[in-house]
């Protein structure tokens, strides 16, 4: 689904004066990569190809995204994954978080995602691998459940750390979460790469 400008609009009219109030609406997920910066506003063109600006939240939330081997991924590990359901009903990767400890529990659960259509995410435990043909099989255990998912060798596997403004420059691709404050598209949270590095989810 599109999640852009139009989103973003319908946000802003969700909180206009209204009998009854509707509830406030959720953050807004933008893929996006930087066209300008105005600070404290920048311009980004999403990847639906809109461009929208936002202002940065004073009290904007930044994360580097970094790539990691895939034998970061143990048992124990808290991760995140992106995945397509296969016609056989195999959960497949398309990339996996592996959450810093101080993250564990963000996000718990199985639902469905906007990285692809049809795609879902499993924030969960890995409770076992296993080494399959080109790849490997996590069971993936959360609070409702469990889940088996196949990561396909070559699946972007990737951590986030505390990031700094530095990473915030005309070209980075980001990955952010946007809310309506006072009428304007604002930016609380944003993920980056260095050096062009795009965050996969």
């Amino acid at each position: 689904m599109a999640l852009c400008l139009s989103a973003l609009t319908g946000m802003a009219a969700a909180q206009a004066p209204a009998a009854p109030a509707a509830p406030a609406p959720g953050p807004v997920r933008l893929r996006a990569t930087i066209e300008k910066i105005d600070l404290p506003r920048i311009t980004v063109r999403e990847r639906s190809g809109e461009v929208i600006t936002l202002t940065l939240a004073d009290n904007l939330a930044i994360n580097e995204v970094v790539p990691i081997e895939i034998a970061a991924i143990q048992p124990g590990s808290f991760i995140g994954t992106a995945a397509l359901t296969k016609a056989d009903g195999t959960l497949e990767a398309l990339e996996v978080l592996v959450f810093p400890e101080a993250a564990r529990g963000s996000g718990e659960g199985h639902y469905p995602w906007d990285l692809m259509p049809q795609s879902t995410m499993t924030n969960a435990t890995v409770s076992g691998l296993a080494q399959v043909p080109k790849g490997r099989e996590l069971t993936l255990r959360y609070k409702d459940g469990e889940k088996k998912v196949v990561v396909p060798d070559g699946v972007p596997v990737v951590t986030f750390k505390p990031g700094d403004p530095s990473l915030i420059v005309v070209g980075a691709r980001m990955f952010g979460a946007a809310v309506m404050r006072d009428g304007v598209p604002t930016l609380s949270r944003i993920t980056l790469g260095r050096n062009g590095f795009a965050p996969p989810m």
